[in-house]
């Protein structure tokens, strides 16, 4: 009998997966068409409305001239971009994903190997004159025209574009002079002890660490710790500049700059979730003598095996473009498709009032909507750079972080992880522990990737105690 249903369950779960696949093929061919349609629909409509049109990755590689101290380029991918006016206007580049500009459909290989017979057919017809000295690499035209333009100092698109929310929480950073994130400040005042710093993860905000720990804290933590809780660049109520790469360069610099520099933060604590783990990982290796713990819920690391490309490795696990299970469906179209995402991105970001507004009617107000308003206040821009900058495009970078951390760092580092997470599977956090052996790694059961916080907030509140208790005292 247990043999017997050991085969059954089998037989139930290649059914399924086979299903999966079916259907999976199914519904990305399609979506790989519905891309390749809207990039020419906005396209249009961005020129009707805004005048102009802000290039998309949709577009094929092209030649690009170097010019003498403007771009330098490394084994065929832009390294830098300066301006020749002023060398501060200097761009690093390597923290550009190609995951942004290289991923593989039915429709973009079509069109790829169309494009490319077309360029053997002029290559061939054409004679270059003699006495022209030009060096040219190819590379994904759109990075070049946006670098381009910002270097060249053109207006900050600080003004929300069309398809982007224009009410006063998502666009109250225009509204300040400060170029800074929102901080929400809670704890000590006067004689603080030590500083955490909480670090969200992606699509999410500041809230979702006010509105679960801050108020479970007890009043003896509130009165020795200062309590940090930035909205990441891009997110919540911080700046969503239009121009932005949101690199990890630039989401680094906007955190020192909003809390290590203005408040004078001498030696701090970190707590970060999910993306934010990346940026807690580079934060602590920037900074390695000032790191008193760090605190990692469900952090994303895949190691690449051999040969194999870690951005697309990453991409492809975070983003397997299958239709089951719905949180993996949902990754796979925020990192996959960039125009069927800004369409989601107008539907749900833009209009997040009304679904603020039908959340609370159809739960009569008995809900707080706090992670409906940190889902939705971002833009397409913010999310589509920083999913693939961050996310994909540190993936080659995290062992070595994780090496430094090992080897220079001598804080506790606490690795929690939800048993439910499938988005980010547990594996990830073993992952982490294999690389720092110190790594103290905590399962969760019955928890996900959100409730691994929500609806344990007065355990993980006492945790987190804990942690900071025993490590106040060493650096």
């Amino acid at each position: 009998m247990w043999i017997m249903e050991k085969a059954n369950s089998r037989i139930f779960t290649m059914a399924g997966t086979i299903l999966n696949e079916v259907i999976s093929f199914l519904v990305f061919t399609v979506l790989d068409v519905l891309d390749f349609l809207l990039c020419y629909t906005y396209k249009l409509i961005d020129f009707i409305v805004e005048a102009e049109w802000k290039p998309c990755y949709c577009s094929t590689a092209k030649q690009a001239i170097t010019r003498s101290g403007t771009i330098m380029v490394s084994e065929s991918k832009i390294v830098c971009l300066t301006s020749s006016s002023s060398s501060r206007n200097k761009l690093q580049l390597e923290e550009i994903s190609d995951t942004l500009y290289t991923r593989s459909s039915l429709v973009s290989e079509v069109s790829k190997s169309t494009v490319n017979e077309l360029k053997r057919l002029k290559l061939e017809n054409t004679t270059v004159k003699r006495g022209t000295l030009r060096s040219t690499f190819t590379v994904n035209s759109t990075i070049v025209e946006m670098l381009q333009g910002k270097i060249g100092g053109q207006k900050s698109h600080s003004i929300p574009r069309w398809s982007d929310c224009d009410c006063k929480t998502c666009n109250s950073w225009t509204s300040s002079c400060k170029d800074s994130l929102f901080v929400h400040v809670d704890g000590a005042k006067e004689n603080v002890q030590e500083n955490v710093i909480f670090i969200h993860g992606f699509i999410s905000s500041s809230a979702f660490w006010t509105e679960t720990l801050f108020p479970r804290f007890t009043n003896a933590t509130k009165s020795k710790y200062r309590l940090f809780a930035v909205d990441l660049l891009g997110f919540g109520r911080s700046p969503k500049p239009n121009e932005s790469l949101y690199t990890l360069r630039e989401h680094i610099d906007m955190i020192e700059k909003s809390v290590l520099d203005p408040y004078k933060v001498k030696s701090f604590h970190i707590v970060a979730h999910s993306l934010g783990c990346i940026l807690a990982l580079a934060l602590a290796v920037k900074h390695p003598g000032l790191i008193k713990s760090l605190t990692l819920l469900a952090p994303p690391y895949f190691p690449a095996p051999k040969g194999e490309q870690a951005t697309q490795y990453m991409m492809r696990r975070i983003a397997p473009r299958r239709v089951w299970p719905a949180i993996g469906f949902g990754a796979s179209i925020a990192c996959w498709y960039e125009h069927v995402s800004r369409t989601i991105c107008l539907l749900i970001c833009k209009n997040h009032r009304l679904w603020e507004f039908l959340t609370k009617l159809l739960t009569r107000n008995r809900i707080r909507t706090y992670l409906v308003e940190g889902f939705c206040c971002h833009t397409h821009n913010a999310a589509w750079h920083t999913l693939h900058n961050i996310i994909c495009g540190t993936a080659g970078k995290i062992e070595g972080y994780l090496d430094m951390v090992k080897n220079r760092l001598k804080c506790q580092v606490t690795v929690f992880h939800g048993e439910d997470d499938e988005l980010i599977p547990v594996e990830c956090s073993y992952n982490v522990q294999s690389k720092i052996p110190r790594a103290r790694v905590k399962v969760v059961q019955n928890k996900d990737h959100i409730t691994i916080v929500v609806g344990r907030q007065q355990a993980f509140a006492t945790e987190l105690e804990e942690i900071w208790k025993i490590n106040s005292t060493t650096v």
